[in-house]
């Protein structure tokens, strides 16, 4: 018997990556807290994946939802073209003091598509506003950077986005590097589908020499919804090395892997070379708030520095620095950097290393992978390795029988909760999965 909350839904709501037909009923959630989902029957789900990611602290967090409430009683929002608030200044004085050093200055949006969004046209206009003609862009195969059109364009071409692809700009992607090491194709831990990385680094000092690119995009480490699919720290610090030869900007998109995620506040904090622009969202308000920021160097600030109203950036959203948004990230930022937070992002990311190496040897895994709070199993089956692989509906189902949320990106199964989940409801995913792997064989 459907509830009133599912037949609303159903008549009058469209759901993201969501087939009109065929799809399961929209489960009806009343409430959230720490790391479990309460539906409108009682049913009290785990989270194994943050909600896509975004939460860090838990559902519900008390500290962050009194940060909301008194902001809300205060301020609500202002626009942003013209005023300021205390909310969005702390916010960014704040960030950029945990942002690598290289960092200086923090354009507000949306969310992660739109953070990308900035930082691809502040890029652009970089190089217009000299008068340098360097329009190209080089991303990862694989990518994803969001579904907003300049997003889509850095990001795979596939069914996702095949509609538009008459629409999208031209971009020069460069072959995945699925090792781990510079210059190995045998390491400890590499895929079966290994592109050699001296591919990868040959296209792009062929591209890089070119004078053409204009920036080089991409996920750093981690390829989120291509599979969580890794790369080394030295493979990237190479690319990033070559970018740098050739005055080509460097934009790190961390919305997926910012605060925290790879073990590290944020994954380019692994690397040598320091990116030029940042793009963050999903894990800044911890959960709570849509916001989105791009971060920049004083060098790139500096070119749009003129009197010249053609230099400035003319880009903006109505809800730019939404104050209540900054006070929830503000509130997360204390839990983030709270040493009982930093502790239970190490243990979680040792628990994954003890649950890789043991099911590492499993006939029904292709490959098993983590870093940080990160870990991802790719299933073996007939089909390839892809977000539309049939197992991931079933893998789904499997789960949630069993009051875990789990969300398989085709045949990738994937571990990334909330830093406040306890071992053993760590242990429990871990034994859901052992019991999934042990039914495929």
């Amino acid at each position: 018997m459907h509830s009133a909350i599912s037949s609303k839904d159903k008549e009058y709501i469209w759901h993201p990556f969501t087939s009109l037909v065929g799809s399961e009923p929209a489960l009806p959630i009343i409430r959230a807290e720490g790391v479990y989902l309460y539906t409108e029957d009682e049913r009290k789900i785990l989270d194994g994946i943050a909600s896509w990611w975004v939460n860090l602290h838990g559902h519900s967090h008390p500290k962050i939802a009194e940060a909301i409430y008194k902001q809300a009683l205060t301020l609500e929002h202002i626009i942003f073209a013209g005023f300021t608030h205390k909310p969005a200044t702390e916010l960014a004085e704040r960030l950029l003091a945990i942002l690598p050093k290289n960092q200086k200055k923090v354009f507000y949006s949306d969310d992660g598509s739109t953070s990308c969004e900035v930082a691809l046209k502040m890029a652009l206009q970089y190089w217009y506003n000299q008068g340098i003609k360097k329009h190209k862009i080089i991303a990862l195969e694989g990518a994803y950077h969001g579904d907003t059109f300049g997003a889509m364009s850095v990001g795979s071409r596939n069914p996702f986005n095949a509609p538009f692809q008459e629409k999208l700009f031209d971009v020069e992607f460069l072959p995945f590097p699925t090792c781990y090491q510079v210059g190995c194709c045998g390491g400890v831990r590499h895929s079966e589908k290994c592109v050699s990385v001296g591919q990868t680094i040959q296209k792009m000092e062929a591209l890089a020499a070119t004078g053409e690119i204009a920036a080089f995009i991409y996920e750093p480490l981690v390829q989120g919804a291509a599979g969580m699919r890794m790369y080394s720290v030295e493979i990237l610090d190479k690319l990033l090395e070559i970018a740098k030869k050739h005055n080509i900007l460097c934009i790190a998109d961390e919305v997926m892997t910012g605060f925290g995620r790879t073990g590290k506040l944020f994954a380019s904090e692994y690397c040598t070379h320091k990116p030029d622009m940042m793009c963050l969202s999903k894990g800044i308000t911890g959960g709570f708030m849509a916001l989105g920021a791009t971060t920049c160097t004083e060098e790139v600030i500096s070119v749009f520095r003129s009197p010249e109203s053609s230099k400035t950036f003319y880009h903006g959203h109505s809800f730019t620095a939404n104050p209540i948004a900054c006070a929830a990230a503000l509130a997360s930022m204390d839990l983030l950097i709270h040493k009982d937070c930093i502790k239970a992002i190490n243990q979680l990311e040792q628990s994954h290393i003890r649950f890789e190496s043991k099911i590492a040897k499993h006939k029904a895994i292709k490959n098993v992978r983590s870093i940080g709070t990160i870990l991802a199993i790719e299933l073996k089956n007939n089909e390839e390795s892809s977000y539309f692989n049939s197992i991931g509906k079933e893998v789904y189902q499997f789960f949630l029988e069993k009051d875990i949320l789990l969300r398989p990106l085709g045949n990738i199964v994937y571990i990334m909760p909330p830093y406040v989940i306890l071992e053993d409801e760590l242990q429990r995913i871990y034994h859901a999965i052992e019991e999934l792997l042990n039914q495929l064989v």
